[in-house]
């Protein structure tokens, strides 16, 4: 299908290289998934129009560029992506873009992988809780690969603040003090938001969490001490095996777990049928990967969405 965007983007593209920004005078940058968006619209401010790529309410996993993509990036100062894990198509993308000043920002520069389940065991983590000396056992690894969901560790989506608002400067040099105040201000919010979050997990009876969708809050559960399940793993190919579910099931029941979450943008299918054989109660958990028409409408940002889901942390894991 990326291909097909090639072929027939390549002549169009040739058409346009303008060394300017665009009509408005304004940087254009365009973000691929929804933290990188508002990470550098918070940074830019009104110095730079800001894009979204995924149409708000398209889940990213499942996500086939379109031609208007194509027009857009070719069109654009800035184009930025989580990583190669999280978005596997950007980098065949990116050869149909005949834009020579393009400049192309990895946000997962700096920031160190944690491996994460594919099949959606628990124990993703275990390797990096061996004590001292202690040898690694390769059976660690078995179903295991680099989670993409880097963003979900706030100490990591400072550093890919740090990214994008380099990238930023770079083309704009000129407004260097105004986008590093920005990213400092921003980067601050973050570090006040990993507080919240050290404080209100630290005092709960329960300290494992379950959910019914892919394997998304691993680093979020790794920066706090948690366990964590999910019924399939964080590949875009990923689905729910019967042992899977019913080990799940197994563990609410044992964990004495009164709920089980459920992600944005994925239908509750799998977690609405553990629910109703164990008696658990739904939340919703937002890993942020994309938004609703209805949030992008009402300007819903990151640090809003993280907020509301310590909120369901707090009432799932019982915290006081």
């Amino acid at each position: 299908m990326i291909l097909l965007f090639v072929t027939l983007l390549s002549a169009c593209a040739r058409s346009k290289d303008p060394e300017s920004k665009g009509q408005s005078g304004k940087l254009i940058v365009v973000a691929t998934l929804f933290p990188l968006y508002d990470f550098a619209r918070n940074i830019a401010g009104d110095r730079a129009d800001v894009k979204l790529l995924l149409p708000p309410g398209a889940e990213p996993h499942s996500f086939e560029p379109r031609t208007s993509d194509m027009v857009m990036l070719n069109r654009a100062d800035i184009f930025i992506y989580t990583n190669k894990f999280m978005e596997p198509w950007a980098e065949k993308l990116l050869k149909g873009i005949q834009s020579s000043r393009l400049s192309v920002v990895d946000a997962s520069s700096g920031v160190r992988f944690v491996q994460g389940s594919i099949d959606g065991g628990e124990g993703a983590y275990l390797h990096q809780n061996r004590k001292p000396g202690q040898k690694e056992d390769h059976d660690e690894h078995k179903g295991q690969g680099s989670d993409p969901h880097i963003w979900l560790d706030f100490s990591n989506a400072q550093k890919m603040v740090d990214t994008i608002a380099g990238a930023i400067i770079a083309k704009d040099p000129a407004n260097k003090d105004l986008y590093t105040k920005n990213a400092e201000t921003y980067k601050a919010r973050l570090a006040d938001l990993d507080k919240s979050y050290q404080k209100g997990l630290s005092n709960c009876s329960k300290k494992i969490f379950i959910n019914g969708g892919h394997f998304t809050f691993g680093y979020l559960a790794a920066r706090y001490g948690l366990r964590y399940r999910a019924a399939y793993g964080f590949s875009p190919d990923a689905e729910p095996t019967a042992r899977n579910l019913a080990d799940i099931s197994k563990t609410l029941r044992q964990e004495g777990l009164g709920h089980l979450f459920y992600e944005e943008l994925l239908s509750p299918r799998i977690a609405d049928t553990i629910a109703k054989e164990t008696g658990a109660t739904l939340l919703k958990l937002h890993g942020a990967h994309n938004i609703s028409k209805a949030e992008f409408d009402g300007n819903r940002t990151f640090i809003e969405l993280m907020e509301r889901n310590l909120d369901s942390l707090m009432t799932g894991l019982q915290c006081r």
